[in-house]
């Protein structure tokens, strides 16, 4: 008997037309529509951003400790370093010291910043003025006495209906008659408008802003409640999706364990210790001993069994 012939025949049966760009059209609007849905139904939540202005009204005692703490150069900012200031170090593991050797590229005088150039803009007011003047004439030293006696007072401060801050009274010097009227300024929403201005065409860089309200208390107290933070293996979640993707589990696991999580290098050494294990991962089979493992240990034997019974011994 011959074998089939592999000769394609002329096609007889019938025709049907058939619209490409009609067919394209129907997918498009189809897979259209269903992203709409999609995204109603399933879309991430719609977080409110916090502003400073929400900071400055609902813990304005927070607010001014954290206004004090930029003052007198103590804020978690003003102790950073690169890229910020020349305050630290920043992170470093023995010779590698990446924030130093890149330096300063985004330079943030904390006081000036925060404090002193946004009271510059509150032209109406005499007392401020001269209150002002009075801090700025005085001596470094005495600067950051009063700024640090104050911040201490405002541990037992009492705020008011109004939002008004009552402190015990001291030698603050001309700190509380700022600090009142630069609360008052962040209430209104006019001090998040003054950290957003620069030299650029659209207002863009929240860099300020953000860094203001990281050194305060009510981006963590946020974070907390929607598992962000470190120590909740935040690195994995997303807001309003908790507990976060699993894959992720590696990169953040580091972070809760010794000597990473109290160490003040964290950063770095967790990516040092990935950069190894990715590594590792990678040249695999060029490692003596952990690319035999599969001959020793022949699970793949178990998972293509039928191949391996089908073929000769």
């Amino acid at each position: 008997m011959s074998p089939p012939s592999t000769k394609t025949l002329p096609w007889k049966g019938p025709y049907a037309p058939y619209d490409l760009i009609k067919e394209l059209v129907i997918a498009l609007v189809a897979m259209t529509l269903l992203a709409i849905v999609l995204t109603i139904l399933f879309s991430s939540p719609d977080e409110k951003p916090s502003t400073i202005a929400q900071w400055s009204r609902q813990l304005p005692a927070d607010f001014t400790k954290t206004a004090v703490s930029e003052l007198a150069g103590t804020s978690k900012t003003a102790e950073y370093g690169p890229p910020y200031n020349h305050a630290s170090e920043g992170q470093h593991a023995a010779f590698l010291k990446p924030q130093e050797w890149l330096g300063v590229s985004h330079p943030i005088d904390t006081a000036n910043a925060y404090v002193l150039e946004p009271l510059q803009t509150i032209t109406n007011d005499p007392a401020l003025k001269s209150a002002t003047a009075a801090y700025n004439a005085a001596p470094a030293k005495q600067r950051k006495e009063w700024a640090e006696a104050y911040g201490k007072a405002l541990e037992k401060a009492t705020v008011a209906a109004n939002g008004t801050l009552t402190v015990q009274p001291g030698s603050y010097g001309p700190v509380p008659a700022m600090m009142s009227a630069l609360l008052g300024l962040a209430q209104t929403g006019g001090l998040e408008g003054n950290l957003l201005r620069s030299n650029q065409f659209f207002q863009t860089d929240y860099t300020k802003p953000l860094l203001f309200m990281s050194d305060g208390g009510l981006l963590e107290e946020r974070a907390q409640t929607q598992h962000l933070l470190g120590g909740q293996w935040g690195m994995m979640n997303e807001t309003g999706s908790y507990p976060g993707q699993s894959w992720l589990w590696l990169y953040t696991l580091w972070y809760q364990i010794e000597p990473f999580k109290s160490s003040a290098n964290a950063d770095i050494l967790v990516v040092l210790v990935m950069t190894v294990l990715s590594l590792a991962f990678i040249l695999v089979p060029l490692i003596p001993g952990i690319r035999s493992i599969p001959r020793w240990i022949p699970i793949h034997r178990l998972i293509w069994r039928e191949h391996y019974r089908a073929r000769p011994s």
